[in-house]
């Protein structure tokens, strides 16, 4: 068998600020770290978002490995693994000076690339980054570049959706949904293979039809009853379906997935009041993405001002509620108590490092311009009685290194799939009025 050539992989800085272990994903082939990457690394060490936690971590780990022979002949990643590399010199390319006129980090990372591609003869040098834009311009002077694929989901039009239609299901079976004890066991249901745990189902017999979720432990489809909560009442099956998932005491995390104004974070908010009595807080948040690309700073006022912005579409949703009350309703004046004493509140998710998310009902928005990692992180902060809910919609990033294939929310979804405590919808249908509904599907 024909030994493979190892390639030599330069390493883009957002690369390391997406993944801080991403050294460890080259396989055999080396990996070669440009000096200008570690200064721009030094200027995102202080921080308390997870971009920066991503840059001290990394450094942490350089650290571990460094020695003489880093900067020389570099040192192994272990077994099975090739070498790491970081290139102190400050290469010039005539290539890259007559093509960019700019002295930025990007070209100089090109040059390293284009001097290596003209020096090591024979061995593929690949650029590593999530910038699209670089990737564009190494091509442009016939420079390989890739995105960084660790944590890509590659078939996003097959992610698993949550709920499935299913048609001509006998009738007289349909009928039984609707008798104590308002279930059917898995064995009754003809040519059906076993579903996975919390997965949702529209079984349809002409007129006739019944949603069902499947309860893994009894091995049974399960009827699901339309409800309302906090004077939300779902208009159609999708939302139906999704209010369940969120009101079903052992399902714990829920994502809820969807284009703009199919109504996630409103049902996800009004299932939370709904239940407030069994968690001591709901926490709803949203990243902040001009954060972590550090543009916020140059907005004017205090750190609440700048982010007040961002936490509007979320004071909306709230409104949305209390509007279908009447100002004097207990159910009104009892949002406006929950957020005066903080058992409500609504924040920018950097806000949350270090908070111990025991009986809390908590709620991310726009989880898509979230990381894997991220979501890692939230998730595993979750404490004893927590329910965790992420919504978002897929194809809409907001951040430039992430795509449908990496963001977190997409990452969440294909993971936890046949996990018993999860459960996922994706809403297709828009509910803010015809006139969203068409610019949403047309625009």
């Amino acid at each position: 068998m024909k030994a493979v050539k190892k390639k030599l992989f330069v390493l883009d800085t957002n690369v390391i600020l997406y993944d801080h272990t991403c050294i460890n994903h080259f396989e055999e082939h080396d990996i070669v770290i440009p000096i200008v990457v570690l200064e721009e690394l030094d200027k995102f060490k202080k921080g308390s978002d997870l971009i920066n936690f991503e840059a001290r971590e990394f450094i942490r780990e350089l650290d571990k490995l460094a020695g003489d022979q880093l900067f020389t002949k570099g040192v192994s990643l272990g077994k099975g693994k090739g070498r790491l590399y970081v290139e102190v010199e400050d290469p010039h390319s005539e290539l890259i000076y007559h093509a960019f006129t700019a002295d930025k980090a990007d070209h100089r990372i090109l040059a390293l690339a284009d001097q290596f591609c003209k020096t090591l003869k024979g061995r593929q040098v690949i650029i590593v980054s999530k910038d699209i834009n670089l990737r564009m311009k190494a091509k442009s002077l016939g420079i390989p570049a890739e995105d960084y694929e660790t944590g890509k989901i590659q078939h996003v039009d097959k992610l698993y959706a949550g709920a499935q239609v299913m048609e001509d299901l006998d009738k007289a079976i349909i009928n039984r949904f609707y008798e104590e004890p308002y279930n059917v066991a898995i064995s009754d249901l003809p040519k059906m293979e076993t579903p996975v745990p919390n997965q949702y189902f529209v079984f349809k017999n002409n007129s006739s039809s019944v949603l069902c979720r499947f309860n893994a432990e009894k091995k049974a489809m399960e009827r699901v009853v339309k409800r309302h909560a906090y004077g939300i009442e779902p208009r159609n099956a999708e939302q139906t379906i999704t209010l369940d998932a969120l009101m079903q005491p052992e399902i714990q995390l829920v994502a809820i997935t969807g284009k703009a104004g199919t109504g996630k974070t409103l049902l996800a908010l009004a299932a939370a009041l709904e239940q407030r009595r069994q968690f001591h807080q709901i926490y709803l948040a949203r990243p902040v993405v001009p954060l972590a690309n550090r543009d916020i700073g140059f907005l004017p006022g205090d750190i609440k001002s700048k982010i007040d912005p961002y936490m509007e579409p979320l004071w909306d949703n709230l409104a949305v509620i209390k509007h279908r009350f009447s100002p004097e309703s207990k159910e009104h004046n009892k949002i406006n108590e929950m957020i005066q004493n903080e058992k409500l509140v609504i924040s920018a998710l950097a806000f949350i490092r270090g908070r111990s998310l025991s009986n809390i009902f908590f709620i991310v928005d726009e989880a898509q311009n979230l990381t894997p990692l991220e979501v890692k992180t939230i998730i595993t902060r979750a404490g004893e009685g927590a329910k965790v809910v992420f919504t978002g919609d897929i194809y809409q990033i907001d951040s430039p290194y992430l795509d449908s294939q990496s963001n977190g929310l997409t990452y969440l979804v294909d993971r936890m799939k046949g996990q018993q405590l999860f459960a996922h919808v994706n809403l297709i249908k828009g509910e803010r009025s015809h006139l969203a509904e068409l610019a949403s599907d047309l625009l």
